[in-house]
């Protein structure tokens, strides 16, 4: 059955976690009004509503789209970097009208969710419309319940990617052929995207050699064979009916897909000791085609999908994605019990729709830490931010917008450049991890998004904070904390240091209950009044809280000196790496 729901207001904690997790950061705007939402009204304003599809990528040397037509020699050298930054631009929802850019955001944050499954690796992949298609493909999949065809659902996804061009590309999958099968997509198909290798933490040793105690090394051998005979399409020419997107090809023809191998494939006692054979009805003269091809596809990931580990992998990455991952093994067994067996359950009966299951965890009472029982409730605050959102929620919050890129092509590169520069220097190769299997962040065991933070990585972090908020640093992004705080906070508030401090601790800092400055009475505060305190002395630096009063109140013109030091003080903190 579902998760157990939060019914009541969300108020601010709770709303600025749910829009920390569920998208790519708000405005403080956005987080007060959510926050007189309950979860159920919010998160249908996140991910049902309609939305249109992104702006397409615009080369800005030819000043026309490059990713519906062949790539020339009058195209831009590196349309890889332009798209990136086009991917960038969406998660920032640039060009997006206000009234719907939470929403926008949130469809953006369930991409980059699939990305970081079905990863791809940008210089492998060579060819930057395959990697184009293959994240509208994610956009097509990604609201899958707004979708009324059941046939949108992540199991179809995985027969989708198991012939997209650019997973073809990146894992040899057009190497395969019968006779010299090559393994690699097989192995990961397994492995990665769908059953796993078992509860992280908690593996029993190996009984058997190429016994991996959920599939065995004979199953990849079979599996290999039931995906070979696929090419990359590099005309993009070969349409998907269901999508209307290119995607690859069979060698041969598509009545006589002649790499394919068209035995019978034979499969393991974790599969039942089932097989996946061609349907007669889909040969030509006896010879495999393209539709048998796609069939015996269809039938190899239905198999994968009877076994009930593969419905709980995939929603334990669901959830370590957007709630938690568990650092030690009791704290796995513990969550698998209590609340991933239950994600599974609501995955399957769902028809294996994407949406339902993260909708149902993010307004559960589990994810707002609004229950009891044997899972240590740690949600807020319990992830490091990546990169990617540490950067654009910052921005946002502060309401600094990307351009247009259909009406300032050069500016909107420019600015999304500039953040692909401060994730790299972060420790991010946005679409170059450098595994197979995504970012480390995402599937290390037992380091997980602590990966994130170096002595180094932890540097750059605070000079990308430095370098926003204070007026004497040089940077394409620039925040005028005193209009900010002018325009942003009642006037009562912003003229008493202490309330100041705290207003602003509510929105930016993710455990902020029963704030107070004394020592003595801090038992129950998210934050210990000696870091309250800390963010107040560095505000005041030498003067005393009247003082601020008097100079707020007399509006003096060095308020903004001031205030960096509060602001920079909050946000170049360990509280605030933490989502």
């Amino acid at each position: 059955m579902p998760l157990p729901e939060f019914s009541g207001a969300l108020g601010i904690k709770r709303a600025a976690h749910l829009l920390r997790r569920a998208t790519f950061g708000a405005t403080k705007q956005q987080i007060d009004a959510f926050a007189a939402l309950t979860p159920a009204q919010a998160i249908t304003s996140l991910f049902r509503q309609s939305l249109p599809d992104p702006a397409l990528p615009i080369d800005p040397k030819t000043g026309q789209v490059w990713v519906l037509s062949p790539v020339t020699d009058a195209n831009s050298d590196d349309l890889d970097s332009f798209l990136r930054k086009w991917i960038i631009g969406q998660m920032i929802s640039a060009g997006v009208p206000s009234g719907i850019s939470l929403a926008y955001s949130a469809r953006e944050k369930m991409v980059h969710f699939l990305h970081t499954h079905f990863t791809t690796i940008m210089s492998k992949v060579s060819n930057s419309r395959s990697i184009y298609y293959q994240n509208q493909l994610f956009r097509t999949f990604a609201l899958d319940a707004l979708n009324g065809n059941p046939d949108i659902n992540f199991k179809n996804l995985t027969v989708k990617v198991s012939v997209d061009n650019a997973m073809l590309r990146v894992l040899d999958g057009n190497l395969n052929v019968k006779g010299s099968e090559n393994e690699n997509y097989a192995r990961e198909l397994l492995e990665l995207y769908t059953i796993g290798r078992g509860l992280e933490g908690t593996l029993p040793p190996t009984t058997e050699q190429g016994d991996y105690g959920v599939y065995k090394e004979d199953d990849v051998k079979a599996a290999a064979k039931v995906l070979s005979g696929w090419d990359v399409d590099e005309d993009f020419a070969n349409l998907d009916p269901d999508t209307n997107l290119p995607r690859g090809k069979v060698k041969g023809s598509p009545t006589n897909a002649s790499s394919h191998d068209n035995t019978v494939k034979q499969f393991s006692v974790h599969f039942g000791n089932a097989t996946v054979q061609p349907d007669p009805t889909l040969l030509s003269g006896g010879n495999p085609t393209e539709k048998s091809a796609l069939d015996e596809i269809r039938q190899w990931i239905d198999l994968i999908y009877s076994s009930p580990q593969t419905a709980k992998n995939i929603c334990w990455k669901i959830y370590r994605f957007f709630v938690y991952a568990p650092h030690t093994p009791e704290e796995s067994i513990a969550i698998d019990g209590a609340i991933i067996t239950e994600m599974a359950n609501t995955f399957k009966a769902g028809g294996y729709k994407l949406q339902p299951v993260i909708e149902n965890l993010l307004r559960s009472q589990h994810f707002y830490e609004a229950t009891s029982g044997t899972v240590t409730d740690d949600n807020f605050g319990g992830i490091i931010k990546s990169p990617l959102d540490l950067i654009i929620p910052t921005l946002r919050f502060f309401d600094i917008t990307v351009p247009d890129i259909v009406s300032s092509t050069t500016e909107f590169y420019d600015a999304t450049g500039e953040i692909e520069s401060q994730v790299t220097t972060q420790a991010m190769k946005f679409y170059e991890p450098s595994d197979i299997a995504g970012y480390e962040s995402y599937f290390q065991f037992p380091i997980y998004h602590r990966w994130w933070i170096t002595p180094n990585t932890l540097a750059n972090r605070y000079n990308f904070i430095r370098t926003l908020i204070t007026s004497m640093e040089q940077g394409m992004f620039k925040v005028n904390v005193y209009d900010f705080v002018k325009n942003n906070i009642p006037n009562a508030i912003a003229a008493d240091a202490r309330l100041l401090t705290m207003e602003l601790a509510k929105y930016l800092l993710p455990v902020t209950d029963n704030l107070t400055f004394d020592d003595a009475a801090d038992d129950t505060s998210g934050l210990t009044a000696k870091r309250l305190n800390y963010f107040k002395e560095r505000f005041l630096q030498t003067f005393d809280e009247a003082y601020w009063t008097t100079r707020w109140n007399a509006n003096e013109p060095d308020l903004r000196d001031q205030l960096e030091y509060l602001f920079n003080s909050m946000l170049q903190s360990p509280e605030y790496q933490l989502a």
